[in-house]
């Protein structure tokens, strides 16, 4: 099992999910997160002032997905976020070494 993270712009998170959706990949943690890569923030004019706006809204996803579904997932994320320009975002994936659904106690693969 595997955990795929992936911080996005907050526009593509409707078509992200819709993508994931579409390969068979179910369930998803969304929260929201500011933070900067290489473009390091912009400024922008507020009443004629400029001030620089140093952390962007992003959203981070949090998926575990089977080890079989790993190569989908990827797939379906950067073609549904890809926007080309600077600041579309990045994918981790991390080892889940243990799952557990607490509702049923399944664990592992039958957990996701």
């Amino acid at each position: 099992m595997k955990i795929v993270m992936a911080v996005i712009k907050p526009f593509k998170l409707e078509e992200v999910r819709d993508a994931l959706t579409a390969v068979g990949v179910h369930g998803l943690t969304v929260t929201e997160v500011k933070g900067y890569g290489r473009q390091k923030g912009h400024t922008e004019i507020y009443r004629g002032a400029e001030y620089a706006v140093s952390f962007l809204p992003k959203i981070k996803l949090e998926i575990a997905v089977a080890d079989a579904d790993v190569t989908r997932a990827i797939e379906a994320i950067c073609t549904a976020a890809r926007t080309g320009q600077i600041g579309d975002g990045k994918i981790f994936v991390s080892d889940i070494e243990h799952a557990v659904r607490i509702r049923t106690g399944e664990t592992d693969d039958a957990a996701i």
